[in-house]
């Protein structure tokens, strides 16, 4: 009998002893593989699995985990879970009555799509490439600082409940990384691979052939060297083209997380804070300008956060969350929407592993293409600035005022590129930036990024995310040069 089996068969008479239960056993593999100046870093290799044990009883829900394997450890995690669920139901301790909670059932399997498997590049090979791109990197002395790292983990998921329902999902992601520090005369500059790590995805090693990796390598080394000798940005109000690489941050920060529902409600104020945003607002409110459409899209095969269904079980499809810039959902899953009120989910229930509960994430948060080339985008610019690569940012408790640097800029003047500038900035507030809104780059523009690292929630979950985007025009943002 396989070990997913058998804790099955442990837990199920456990089960029959409360209104509901389930089990999500998650296993994860992960190495990463690192060059720093050309020198072999430590190989870094982990391995993980355990239990998450969810019950509800007695009008309450509650939580037990282990990395204890054995029926011992199983029935220590359900007993702290209906301990959990009979507290929590007591009047003056829950904040819902979870009797009423009907959690899915879902019965669906689901692999992520593998045109490279890591295995087929041995070790050597893997830390040749890295060599390899390390020398592209450094173009010369100036270039003080260079790595090249590859990243590859195996996640499996099996989610089971009482109802004898039963989920399983593989994932394998891999996430390539470049990065390069030049200094000259005083000035340091930075240029990495899609800002700090955003061309992570599903998939294997054909990851490397979608970022060309080597070429990749190479421009990185010549960009940075641009940017030391390139003058400072200039300050004022003008036009702004964002790319891929910076709209991902920008729609994370600014349209991710204070449309998570737990926000809204209050659960993460005295942590990461809380939202503008009020259950009031959907279905009214205007978010952005008309070409402003954003959907939560598992569609996208290789975007990182593809999944058949949530860690509550919900199945997975594609929800728009603004469409034609009128807010229409928030990012919450059963729980959460039970809490606020709400009929319609979206699976976007998350743990970062199996010793933590799952709360609202954004997963694929996507902007839809428009229909305007790169060129018509730059032509339509009198004065404006062109920014690649986010490398900073800062916005408020509420999501709402925020400021961003990104790591490359190029001047636009009458319709055309001109030359680079350092340290680009912006600041703007969400409630009115997403309204300036002038075009949205067509799907010659648009790209499948994300990051691996997006953190929330006591005690934290680090969580990847996808941001699939093309480029955005932007009009009369408030622009500044950095230091």
């Amino acid at each position: 009998m396989n070990p997913e089996q058998q804790l099955i068969d442990w837990l199920r008479p456990l089960g029959d002893r409360v209104d509901f239960c389930s089990l999500r056993l998650v296993e994860r593999q992960s190495q990463k593989v690192t060059v720093r100046k050309g020198v072999m870093q430590p190989l870094a290799s982990v391995a993980d699995s355990g239990v998450m044990v969810t019950v509800v009883h007695q009008g309450g829900m509650g939580y037990g985990a282990t990395c204890a394997l054995s029926e011992d450890g199983l029935r220590d995690a359900f007993e702290q879970a209906k301990q959990w669920a009979c507290l929590s139901g007591r009047g003056k301790w829950g904040c819902f009555d979870a009797s009423k909670l009907r959690l899915p059932t879902p019965n669906l399997t689901y692999t992520s799509q593998v045109r490279r498997p890591w295995e087929d590049m041995a070790l050597h090979d893997k830390i040749d490439l890295l060599k390899q791109a390390c020398d592209k990197l450094r173009e010369d002395d100036r270039i003080v600082e260079w790595e090249a790292g590859l990243w590859h983990t195996k996640l499996d998921e099996t989610l089971w409940t009482s109802h004898d329902s039963r989920a399983r999902q593989s994932f394998h992601y891999t996430t390539p990384h470049l990065h390069a520090v030049a200094h000259q005369e005083g000035v340091t500059q930075e240029r990495s691979l899609g800002g700090y790590r955003g061309h992570c995805s599903q998939g294997g090693l054909e990851v490397l052939d979608h970022c060309d990796f080597l070429a990749s390598a190479q421009r990185i080394g010549q960009e940075v060297l641009e940017l030391v000798a390139a003058p400072n940005c200039p300050s004022g109000c003008m036009d702004v083209v964002l790319d891929p690489g910076q709209m991902m941050l920008q729609i994370h920060e600014s349209i991710g997380h204070p449309l998570e529902l737990d926000r809204i409600l209050g659960d993460e104020r005295n942590y990461a804070g809380g939202s503008f945003v009020t259950p009031e607002m959907f279905g009214e409110y205007r978010y952005g300008s008309e070409l402003l459409n954003v959907a939560y899209d598992p569609t996208i095969s290789h975007e990182i956060a593809t999944f058949a269904c949530d860690a509550e079980g919900s199945p997975a499809r594609k929800e728009f969350v603004i469409r034609d810039g009128i807010l229409r959902q928030p990012l919450g899953g059963v729980v959460s929407a039970f809490r606020g009120g709400r009929e319609n989910p979206v699976a976007t229930a998350r743990a970062q592993s199996w010793n933590r509960p799952p709360i609202d994430r954004m997963s694929n948060l996507n902007l839809e293409p428009g229909e305007t080339s790169f060129a018509d985008l730059v032509a339509s610019v009198e004065r404006g600035i062109y920014m690649r690569a986010n490398k900073s940012w800062s916005i408020d408790q509420m999501r709402n005022k925020f400021q961003f640097g990104c790591e490359w800029g190029r001047l636009i003047e009458n319709g055309t590129l001109t030359h680079v500038v350092r340290n680009p900035c912006y600041r703007g507030v969400s409630a009115s930036f997403w309204r300036s809104l002038k075009a949205v780059g067509d799907k010659s523009t648009f790209q499948v990024l994300g990051s691996p690292y997006c953190g929330k929630g006591e005690p934290n979950q680090c969580v990847h995310v996808g941001h699939a985007t093309p480029a955005a025009l932007f009009a009369d943002v408030d622009v500044f040069g950095g230091v």
